[in-house]
């Protein structure tokens, strides 16, 4: 672990940014934290008060600003993205995309705050976890979390009482089933609480992923009323309702993701879409003997400098329970061999391209959970669930960041100068360099302490420490 005797340059050079969300003794602590963040291997807030060998202070001083600090999140929140419309790069542009996703913060033991047992799809098994749920923007140049909101497991205690108390009838058959199969008892207050949620007064009574994402959507757009920009997601997501509020309610453009057992419906009745794709693809083949017109074309679209090609089959269709969509079968090969993807769109005179090109900007959101992982996204042992959202609103500040200095010409430049090299504008590349800036402060420190007349011993006594730890 790299100790670290000055806050870094890249976040000294941001942090004016910050300083109005917070007190002068918490806006010392959030440097420090999101220093730590970049540069430690150990994203706790023990392992963070570790690094500083030079202005050492307890840890409760940098635990507080976690659990007691005024700060608001939406103030930080909104300090980041203030920053990031400062540079060109980091702007959002009109033909940016929104992706909608949630990720499990994966925990081991029961003691923190709203933990759930939930089910990993990407492990196979049930994990405690918290559920994150994201708004992420992304364009050609840049990606970064908009907004996000935690989401928190149903009371079902309240939420028997407030099904009562708002006049949706319970079945005194089911009562039993609160003794006898609490898991039954709690499916079925769900479900009954997903069959009312249309009514305000119910839907109040618990938040699902589903309902916060449209909370998010209309968070940003209320904000950002002169951006119209589209909104794409993975197949979860994809659910008629949810389609039905973006489409209906926030008047805005969807991409979303089918799967292979969805129903197209067509003359003869309806149709799963794998078998819909296989009867395309014999189209396609005998059009193609016969020198007639693809059924699948070949299209490229432009995704973060780089070119990407795809064989697509874009037409208007309905869809089971989503009613008229533009649906979009892209394959990757020429031979239509591989595995088809499946997107549909409300706006029906769209074509492949253009929604080809959106979802593809739902990547993002998946490295953001994954890099956002290793800048301690996951790896906070504070218990409280406040505390837990703030260390998450601190990790997308730093994420951000990192994606802001990669279009910061002045500071690219002032990075280069102290390091003597020159950096290629990646996140990655202004981590490492911080890394490097730190590593370098840490020398010059070291040495001006040994020509104080300090002994090597004394100097290194502190630095050791930390690198032990």
């Amino acid at each position: 672990m790299l100790p670290l005797v000055e806050i870094p340059e890249l976040v000294r050079h941001y942090a004016p940014f910050f300083a109005p969300v917070f007190s002068p003794d918490a806006f010392a602590q959030f440097q420090r934290y999101v220093s730590g963040l970049i540069v430690s291997e150990n994203k706790t807030v023990d392992g963070i008060n570790r690094l500083f060998v030079v202005d050492v202070r307890h840890q409760s001083s940098l635990n507080r600003l976690l659990t007691e600090s005024p700060f608001a999140v939406e103030a930080l929140n909104q300090a980041r993205l203030t920053l990031l419309s400062s540079l060109a790069g980091t702007r959002m542009k009109p033909k940016g995309v929104l992706s909608i996703d949630a990720t499990l913060l994966t925990h081991y033991g029961q003691h923190f705050d709203k933990i759930a047992y939930l089910y990993d799809s990407t492990q196979g098994c049930y994990v405690w976890a918290h559920n994150l749920v994201n708004l992420h923007y992304s364009d050609d140049q840049t990606d970064y979390p908009v907004h996000f909101q935690l989401w928190e497991p149903v009371e079902i205690d309240v939420l028997e009482a407030g099904l009562n108390a708002t006049g949706v009838p319970i079945r005194a058959s089911k009562y039993p089933l609160k003794e006898r199969d609490p898991q039954k008892w709690r499916q079925y207050l769900l479900n009954l609480w997903r069959r009312h949620q249309n009514k305000p007064a119910v839907q109040q009574l618990y938040q699902s992923k589903l309902l916060i994402a449209q909370q998010l959507l209309t968070q940003f757009f209320t904000d950002q009323p002169e951006l119209h920009l589209p909104v794409t997601f993975d197949n979860w997501y994809t659910q008629p309702a949810f389609c039905r509020y973006l489409d209906k309610t926030l008047q805005v453009a969807y991409v979303g993701t089918l799967a292979g057992t969805d129903q197209v419906l067509i003359a003869s009745g309806s149709q799963d879409l794998e078998t819909f794709d296989r009867h395309r693809q014999q189209e396609h083949q005998e059009a193609l003997k016969q020198g007639h017109q693809p059924v699948f074309r070949k299209l490229t679209i432009p995704y973060k400098g780089e070119q990407e090609t795809y064989y697509s089959y874009g037409h208007t269709h309905r869809i089971h329970n989503f009613g008229k969509q533009r649906l979009v079968i892209n394959h990757r090969k020429a031979d239509l061999a591989d595995t088809a993807t499946f997107f549909i769109s409300n706006k029906l005179h769209w074509q492949a391209h253009g929604i080809t090109r959106i979802r593809r900007h739902r990547w993002p959101v998946e490295v953001y959970h994954e890099e956002g992982k290793a800048d301690g996204l996951n790896q906070y042992q504070v218990r409280d669930f406040q505390a837990i959202y703030r260390h998450i609103a601190l990790v997308a500040v730093t994420y951000s960041l990192l994606r802001a200095a990669q279009h910061d010409h002045v500071l690219l430049h002032t990075l280069q100068q102290q390091i003597k090299t020159t950096l290629d504008g990646s996140a990655g590349a202004c981590r490492r360099y911080t890394q490097a800036q730190a590593l370098w402060a840490l020398a010059t420190f070291i040495a001006t302490a040994l020509s104080q007349g300090q002994t090597l011993s004394e100097v290194m006594q502190p630095l050791v420490a930390a690198v032990c730890y």
